[in-house]
């Protein structure tokens, strides 16, 4: 494996991002990424435009990175002329570690409290915890679900309000769908749901939520998967949703046939003014709308199946 790199970065401006890096994928034989592209963006539609990005693509630092650099500066160059208007400063060129490049943004992550009783805590960290806290240990790797988006926020809060107001009949079965870094799931178990069953369409977040299982003693106590919803025969007395606001309308049927009589859906990923697109897709589904909770630009929305 190589463990230490050559990072070339590129400042441009943005409505030439995709040409720069498409020349940089080529000229690397490696990905590139682009630095306004945060991490735990839960969708592109939540990126703030930019004028100017940084693209950065990476070459082995045992590799001699003088003709990248020459072909770079030609095509910069060839770039300048084309758009006389614009400003392209000199491309550069540093080493940077493979292990501290990648864990570079677990700086920012640190402990965090959801609701009245959820602490989620990085592998990495520790956190001082209150009698009655239920604390979710997470490595979130490639998978979305730090609990640091406000569309995982609002559905450990929605979550942890429905078993708390429950005492008699709290949901015993459970299905996140979309589950990620498996934190929903993982707050499910704990809350006490008996049957959880998380699936994904990404085998890798699978794999990055049986490790977060394990890290919480949760292993064989969550059913993991990527079988699609279409084909479930399971219902369920919740299920949370935490995906694209087009997905959950298209979802829509499905979703409510695996709903039990009196079940709670639990959807969100919705930025607010996509708020009306999925009440209008849920609108023909035999279910009863509750309620809409917000924070910032996302909001979470409650149903109710008929009984």
């Amino acid at each position: 494996m190589i463990t230490e790199w050559l990072e070339i970065t590129c400042d441009v401006p943005e409505h030439l991002s995709e040409v720069v890096s498409e020349f940089l994928t080529n000229l690397t034989d490696n990905g590139v990424c682009v630095d306004n592209l945060s991490v735990d963006a839960f969708s592109p539609s939540e990126i703030p435009a930019s004028v100017r990005v940084a693209i950065k693509a990476y070459v082995p630092a045992g590799s001699d990175p003088l003709p990248c650099m020459h072909e770079l500066e030609l095509f910069i160059s060839e770039l300048a002329k084309n758009f006389p208007g614009e400003v392209f400063l000199p491309a550069t060129i540093e080493p940077v570690n493979a292990e501290d490049w990648s864990n570079s943004w677990k700086v920012n992550f640190k402990p965090l409290r959801v609701g009245k009783h959820i602490l989620i805590v990085p592998t990495w960290e520790e956190a001082e915890q209150l009698p009655d806290d239920l604390v979710i240990r997470i490595d979130p790797g490639m998978a979305f679900g730090t609990g640091g988006h406000e569309t995982t926020r609002l559905c450990l809060e929605l979550m942890e309000e429905v078993f708390g107001q429950a005492v008699n009949s709290a949901p015993l079965a459970l299905l996140d769908l979309g589950t990620g870094s498996g934190i929903l799931a993982m707050a499910a178990r704990m809350f006490g749901a008996e049957r959880v069953l998380a699936l994904d369409i990404d085998p890798d977040a699978i794999i990055v939520a049986e490790d977060n299982l394990a890290l919480n003693g949760l292993s064989g106590q969550v059913e993991c998967g990527t079988t699609p919803i279409e084909l479930l025969a399971e219902n369920f007395d919740m299920i949370i949703a935490n995906i694209l606001a087009e997905e959950l309308v298209r979802l829509a049927p499905y979703l409510t046939k695996a709903l039990r009589p009196g079940g709670t859906l639990i959807l969100s990923g919705i930025l607010s003014e996509k708020e009306q697109l999925v009440r209008q897709g849920f609108k023909s589904q035999p279910l009863s709308y509750t309620r809409t909770v917000c924070e910032g630009e996302w909001v979470a929305m409650q149903y109710v199946s008929a009984l």
